[in-house]
């Protein structure tokens, strides 16, 4: 990352991001992709092995997520010039506590401008998926998924949130995959312009691919991210997708049109936002604001409630709650 990063310190926001929107996007990159370079001897890629035939991802599948993680990683901390970046792997046996396995690496970061992201990978794998549906309930199963989430210092930076997973469940001719994902935006001063490219962005993603349906998972999200004792949505929305069916590992390139869409989209407004001028009072209604967030994702929020029944790392679970909020 560091040739993308150089001198980042001399550079304004805007200028922050037009130099890391040079990065080639994974389809224009005839040859190996710079990002995906190391992916051979990544933590994930590693564990992921060492997991045959346990219902292990496939390679192009995996690919496809790491390379979401890389891009946003690399954007994210090109956006702050005080940022410092922690790179933590993790691992876990089977016990009497937890009966899943599994690991994977997160990445902090936290800075003047960006107060708080992480941007974590995990993978996980287990003989009895946490399911109520009856037909999958009890099956071994392997779920590999990337989430982001971004705490901006500045109040007019929104919040933004994105996760693409694959989910495999059960074995030989019986095993059925699935993806999901999709990427929000939660800003406490809404601007017209930001929700409007952050949309644009996503639906383009969308109709790149087969799987992609921008007005339904537009909808979807809406309807996701309400906060009930609240009666109001978390945000302007984004688009959000979950179960739905793949038979090919081909497929799981929509994750990546979905994830670098997201990134080079919020790293745009964020190159607007970060430097705007704001008020004490308007930094404490931020602080407020930011509530609604955790409020989700600690009740409602199904990845939280999906990483703590398949003994996920509590740590990068709860990597996405503000590192600041009053209520």
């Amino acid at each position: 990352m560091s040739e993308h990063l150089s001198q980042r310190d001399q550079l304004s926001a805007k200028q922050r991001f037009e130099r890391v929107q040079k990065t080639p996007s994974l389809s224009s990159s005839s040859s190996g992709h710079p990002l995906l370079e190391n992916a051979s001897s990544d933590p994930l890629w590693l564990l992921n092995a060492a997991r045959e035939p346990h219902c292990p991802v496939n390679p192009v599948a995996l690919s496809n997520l790491l390379y979401v993680r890389n891009i946003n990683r690399l954007f994210l901390e090109a956006m702050d010039t005080t940022s410092s970046f922690e790179v933590k792997p993790w691992t876990k046996d089977a016990d009497g506590k937890s009966p899943t396995s599994g690991g994977g690496v997160m990445s902090t970061i936290r800075g003047r401008e960006i107060e708080k992201s992480a941007v974590n990978m995990s993978l996980v794998v287990g003989d009895k998926y946490p399911s109520i549906e009856s037909e999958y309930a009890g099956k071994p199963f392997t779920a590999c998924g990337v989430s982001l989430i971004c705490h901006p210092h500045n109040p007019y930076a929104p919040i933004s949130h994105m996760n693409v997973r694959v989910l495999s469940v059960g074995e030989g001719s019986d095993k059925q995959t699935w993806i999901g994902g999709g990427g929000d935006l939660t800003p406490m001063i809404p601007q017209a312009e930001d929700t409007e490219l952050f949309h644009n962005a996503l639906k383009e993603a969308c109709e790149n691919h087969p799987l992609g349906d921008y007005p339904r998972f537009r909808d979807w999200c809406d309807e996701y991210f309400f906060i009930p004792h609240r009666n109001q949505t978390r945000g302007v929305g984004g688009i959000f997708f979950d179960y739905i069916k793949i038979s090919d590992a081909e497929e799981t390139q929509f994750l990546t049109l979905v994830g670098e869409a997201f990134c080079r989209a919020y790293a745009e407004i964020l190159s607007r936002r970060l430097e705007t001028p704001f008020t004490d009072e308007e930094k404490e209604q931020h602080l407020y604001w930011r509530g609604r967030y955790a409020e989700f994702n600690l009740v409602y929020d199904r990845g939280t409630r999906f990483g703590l029944m398949s003994g996920g790392n509590v740590e990068a679970i709860f990597g996405s709650l503000p590192p600041v909020v009053k209520w």
